[in-house]
């Protein structure tokens, strides 16, 4: 009997430690896939992934915390009606178009050989931080911008700080960047800097067939969409749908549903940030961008900023993404999570 009792206690003791293990955030490094996994209660909600591939650090995927991904799978991952357009906008990311006139936003494996010379790249240095707290957890990296001849720009100290709010899973990433030993210019183009691309169903209706070419010529064909696709932005200034792309303001969200929940996904600029309040490079087809850096086309060329840094000076960008699943969010819940996020410094 007291053997008995012994091992019923030793069961419950185990059970006990494992349910907690599986409670709040963890995160597992693995090198081999080059990729640090941020799950919740033992379920992903993003990976760190510093492929090859993808010419940059990036979030991939992005889930829901109740499991739905809102990311779009291509280039990393083939699924049936998805877009196959834009090979660079890849998960959560964060870089420019035109860095001491090199291009850092449309850099891919579908750049030619010979055209490589012309894009810029950030690699993945090293994790110098992760923690994990119940709730929240960070992830601290370093990386550097290079030039096709592997001289550095830039050098890149970005923290993601991660929470869950019930339906909420809150994003802030934190990026510092520093000049090496040369001016670095930021050309004043439409095309940066902190974005997203987003799961087809998630995309702005449309009946249209477009084409896009890049400035190196690239040509990108996009198909009408279909029923299924059900995304709306809104801006912070009551602007909605198409009308928010080349919009100033301090939160832009897109609603949609899929797999049967009504999704939203807000971008909180800071106050802090150059050129805030920000200007949105938010398209139908499921790119959704705050660009600080780029005016001059968004303004009809009433405003411009060529922001430069001189070698060894710094800037910090930082930028709050929320997930939500179930009832869309509203404008009034929008503009809390703005003021609280202009409380961080």
């Amino acid at each position: 009997m007291n053997k008995l009792f012994f091992l019923a206690v030793i069961l419950f003791l185990n059970a006990n430690i494992k349910a907690q293990q599986s409670t709040g955030f963890s995160i597992e490094e693995k090198k081999d896939k080059k990729e640090v996994e941020i799950l919740f209660n033992n379920k992903l909600l993003t990976a760190y992934c510093y492929y090859d591939s993808s010419r940059k650090p990036v979030l991939f995927p992005v889930n829901t915390v109740d499991g739905i991904t809102v990311t779009r799978s291509y280039p990393f991952k083939t699924v049936s009606g998805e877009r196959t357009d834009h090979p660079h906008h890849t998960g959560i990311w964060l870089n420019y178009e035109s860095v001491n006139g090199l291009d850092f936003w449309n850099n891919s494996t579908a750049i030619e050989i010979a055209k490589r010379n012309q894009y810029g790249t950030i690699v993945h240095q090293k994790i110098i931080n992760k923690k994990t707290k119940g709730n929240t957890a960070s992830l601290t990296a370093t990386a550097i911008w290079i030039r096709s001849d592997n001289k550095i720009l830039l050098h890149e100290l970005t923290t993601f700080n991660f929470s869950v709010n019930k339906n909420d899973f809150i994003i802030d990433r934190i990026t510092t960047l520093t000049a090496a030993d040369t001016t670095v210019i930021f050309k004043d183009v439409k095309d940066g800097m902190f974005a997203i691309r987003v799961a087809r169903e998630l995309e702005l209706p449309s009946k249209e067939k477009s084409s896009f070419i890049d400035d190196k010529g690239n040509i990108t064909n996009v198909p009408p969409s279909g029923a299924d696709v059900t995304g709306m932005y809104y801006g912070s200034t009551g602007l909605k749908g198409d009308s928010v792309w080349s919009s100033k303001g301090n939160w832009v969200m897109l609603t949609g549903k899929k797999d049967g929940k009504e999704i939203t996904i807000g971008i909180i600029d800071h106050p802090m940030n150059v050129g805030y309040p920000t200007y949105w490079h938010a398209r139908g087809y499921g790119l959704f961008a705050a660009n600080p850096l780029g005016r001059k086309v968004f303004s009809n060329g009433k405003e411009e900023l060529n922001f430069s840094l001189q070698p060894g000076k710094s800037v910090t960008f930082r930028y709050r993404v929320i997930i939500h699943s179930g009832n869309f969010l509203t404008s009034d819940v929008m503009d809390k999570q703005a003021v609280n996020f202009g409380k961080i410094k």
